[in-house]
């Protein structure tokens, strides 16, 4: 049994300058919003609590140091982030968690700090955590520890949304509801491409029609529509109206977006496999609504997801969905993909992905997803100026290693010679706004022989030698001459 300590754990506030990533993640999820209500359980500075104000949000806080007087109440969403793992008294921690649970309406953001390097071994082990030099107390969870440790205190199922940070949902079919939604890909809405009178003259109240149908890849039954009335009393039913907005797009790129979206739901449930699946009765009801306008029934549905899933485990299945890829970079060991591009993937590989996505949610500043063919990992790596720099460096990579879910992370922000992209164009789809132009760079390299020592050009300090010893420069996304002086 340790010696007690006091340990100063107001000391672990953080004096922020922008809104904490769990509270930007509910809010770039639509989980906290103008008509929600927000309470900080833990506030410490109160940061978040007064930046979610200036939103315009209804918003408050408590902190035991900081603001004991203010009282704890209820609220469409609490926040409780990185208090757990500031809480050297496990009991208290326990009761900190259920607490705030008790307080959420809707749903509890809980983030806590994980551990993806090993602490110092200069600090001091106390409890089942460490003390910091600030004489703060820091518990690191592993990303399933916390899992696990929020499901079994409050009985539930909490949902990865990045690292270290879960949300945890009072309504069963709003949580299903929004795991559907995070595999939905992004489309768009075609464009108008005939000029046709009858569509011209309604078009108005043809657009929530149309970006319905682009969300939800199909039509709108009753009562899914703002302006159903309007439209129904106009052309007597969905159907009739949709065929003008047909008479004036390209058909086929609607039926584009309800083959995505059926893929979508694959994806989607596929991966409820892993979880208990939740019965027909406990998905939303636009959820149902697109089961059954793509499948003959739910148990269709979870047949087809479930054969896609279960094909993942039999040998060279992943080895060969990447070699057949036509999205995607490939070297020998793996495909490297940009995640916008992750949409656009067989269904087989969007699976794999989500093996590795579901347990950690989406990684902030992922720019490539790498699939290994040479062993059960996904990477999630970070190249920040992706689009404007030519040859961009790699910051920091995450792997999840598929078999045992352990996450991993490596660091490269401060190398001074960094791996380096080249043939960007090949990361991405056709239609990514700067394809042509990381196609022409690409192009301008190979005609210089600039590519051709692959070996020597994959880190900063090799492709500077390789531009010096050609004597070019490259400005913007071309290369120039280097002018003699």
């Amino acid at each position: 049994m340790p010696e007690a300590l006091e340990i100063e754990r107001h000391r672990a506030a953080i004096a922020r300058t922008d809104i904490s990533r769990p509270v930007r993640l509910a809010i770039e999820w639509a989980i906290l919003h103008q008509d929600t209500t927000f309470f900080d359980y833990g506030c410490g500075y109160g940061g978040d609590v007064q930046r979610v104000k200036n939103l315009g949000y209804t918003s408050a806080g408590w902190d035991p140091y900081y603001y004991p007087d203010v009282p704890r109440t209820p609220a469409d969403v609490i926040n409780l982030g990185y208090v757990l793992n500031v809480i050297e008294d496990s009991e208290e921690r326990r009761q900190s968690l259920i607490q705030a649970w008790e307080l959420t309406g809707k749903v509890l953001i809980v983030a806590a700090q994980i551990l993806i390097n090993a602490p110092s071994k200069t600090q001091l082990a106390y409890n089942d955590g460490i003390v910091t030099r600030r004489n703060t107390f820091q518990k690191y969870y592993e990303q399933e520890e916390l899992k696990t440790y929020i499901d079994e205190v409050l009985n539930v199922d909490a949902v990865p949304i990045a690292l270290g940070v879960y949300f945890v949902f009072r309504d069963e079919a709003e949580k299903e509801s929004y795991k559907a939604i995070r595999f939905f890909s992004a489309t768009s809405t075609p464009r108008v491409r005939i000029p046709v009178k009858r569509f011209e003259d309604y078009q108005e109240q043809l657009q929530l029609l149309m970006a319905f149908f682009t969300k939800r890849g199909r039509l709108p039954v009753k009562g899914e529509l703002e302006n159903e009335q309007e439209l129904l009393s106009e052309f007597g039913n969905f159907r009739r109206a949709f065929g003008v907005v047909l008479q004036a797009t390209d058909e086929e790129e609607w039926d584009a977006i309800a083959y995505r979206r059926s893929l979508d739901i694959q994806v989607y449930l596929a991966l409820t496999h892993f979880d208990r699946r939740p019965a027909w009765q406990k998905l939303a009801p636009e959820m149902r609504h697109d089961i059954k306008a793509f499948f003959s029934s739910y148990e269709e549905a979870c047949l087809v997801a479930d054969q896609k899933l279960f094909s993942l485990g039999k040998p060279g299945v992943i080895q060969t969905a990447c070699e057949k890829s036509k999205i995607g970079k490939h070297t020998r060991g793996a495909l490297y993909v940009h995640v916008s591009a992750l949409a656009a993937l067989d269904p087989i590989l969007r699976i794999c992905e989500g093996c590795a996505s579901r347990t950690i949610g989406r990684v902030d500043e992922a720019t490539l997803i790498k699939y290994h063919t040479d062993k059960p990992q996904i990477s999630y790596l970070s190249y920040p100026e992706f689009d404007t720099d030519p040859h961009p460096a790699l910051k920091a990579s995450i792997g999840i290693d598929l078999k045992t879910l352990f996450v991993t992370h490596r660091d490269y922000e401060t190398r001074a010679n960094p791996p380096i992209l080249h043939r960007k164009e090949t990361f991405v789809t056709s239609n990514y706004p700067r394809y042509e132009e990381f196609a022409k760079l690409t192009q301008q390299e190979q005609e210089l022989g600039l590519l051709n020592q692959k070996s020597d050009i994959g880190t900063r300090e090799g492709w500077e030698k390789c531009l010096a010893a050609h004597r070019v420069e490259i400005r913007g996304h071309q290369v120039y001459p280097i002018q003699e002086s």
